[in-house]
């Protein structure tokens, strides 16, 4: 048995006894893999690359070996698609981007559920003990909470209201509940619409006790998990809220996307900032503020929604499918990079 072979099978026994990797991990694991094993890349490198240091590739390397994810191949499992998520962390200047194989049989529908189990995995991986969870309203974001089954004692947040008070208990205000539950941390929830009729509403609402109670936790957040809508019937929860003057208003301003009841263009400046006057959500220059700020969509057809976000800087990772993925890599100029948050819009 040569010494290669002795690596593997050791790298075997080693990732059958080890903790599990989370989904960042397993992704960046393997693309450092690649870079040093069938690229030729030194560790010097491959550092630049990630802006790590050489030590961290190092150690990186020794892990891909212990966990089996390197033999003779790069190897994770079989649902996360390494290359793609590698391209695309490239593409977009992304902290992480995990993309997840599209199930044939929901290829045209909206953020697959098995999105929200990637996503609970990845925020094991992400949250550390005594950190501050914000979770904003979405069907995957309570897909995610739902997958929950480990996350480091931390406190949760709600960042933004409801879609419809009465469905509170199956949504938002659950999942923040279901977070903090599984943490063994406290819980922070928002009992509100999530849009108003007016301005003077949504601040009235603000400064009740409850709620103001939550918006003091906005600027302790350090994890964010948020949902990405496309400008369009039962695929944006704000589009469907609103009347149909209201739809033709903002439509006429050119909105492509909305995140957290925050409107974007297709080039990610965000347009119809009187909206978020009638909202309750946190604000877009408090989200900037946040370290990490996950956002989970896929399927082709909010391919476009995720693209503008992404081009707004506003989000830092994303977990994705290889339908969106694949249409996010064509389209148009790459933007910036999202990790210099700079406001596209000015101050």
């Amino acid at each position: 048995m040569n010494r290669s072979e002795e690596n593997a099978v050791s790298g075997m026994s080693a990732g059958r006894s080890a903790m599990r990797m989370g989904p960042a991990e397993l992704v960046q694991a393997a693309a450092m893999a690649r870079r040093f094993y069938l690229e030729g890349k030194s560790k010097i490198q491959i550092a630049e690359e990630f802006g790590v240091s050489r030590f961290k590739v190092a150690r990186v390397l020794e892990t891909a070996l212990e966990r089996d994810l390197v033999r003779i191949e790069i190897r994770v499992p079989a649902e996360l698609d390494a290359e793609r998520s590698d391209a695309l962390r490239a593409r977009y200047g992304l902290r992480h981007a995990v993309v997840v194989e599209s199930p044939a049989e929901a290829e045209e529908s909206p953020d697959p559920e098995n999105l929200g189990e990637v996503a609970a995995d990845l925020l094991g991986e992400l949250v550390n003990e005594g950190d501050v969870l914000g979770l904003a309203w979405g069907r995957s974001t309570i897909h995610m909470a739902a997958a929950l089954d480990r996350l480091p004692p931390c406190t949760v947040v709600q960042l933004t209201g409801v879609y419809d008070a009465g469905t509170a208990e199956r949504g938002s205000v659950e999942a923040v509940r279901r977070a903090a539950q599984v943490s063994g941390g406290d819980a922070h929830p928002i009992y509100a619409p999530m849009l108003l009729p007016d301005a003077a509403t949504a601040a009235a609402l603000r400064n009740q006790t409850g709620i103001a109670r939550a918006f003091e936790y906005f600027d302790k957040v350090t994890v964010a998990c948020v949902s990405i809508g496309s400008w369009e019937p039962g695929i944006s929860t704000v589009h469907d809220m609103l009347s149909d003057e209201e739809r033709a208003h903002y439509a006429s301003l050119g909105v492509a996307a909305e995140m957290s009841a925050h409107l974007f263009d297709a080039e990610g400046r965000r347009v119809g900032r009187d909206l978020g006057e009638r909202c309750i959500t946190v604000e877009a220059d408090r989200l900037r503020r946040i370290p990490e700020v996950v956002a989970i969509a896929g399927g082709h057809r909010k391919a476009a929604a995720i693209d503008a976000v992404l081009r707004s800087g506003l989000v830092t990772s994303l977990v994705t499918d290889t339908a969106a993925t694949d249409a996010l890599m064509t389209a148009g100029p790459p933007p910036r990079p999202a990790l210099n948050r700079a406001d596209p819009d000015g101050p």
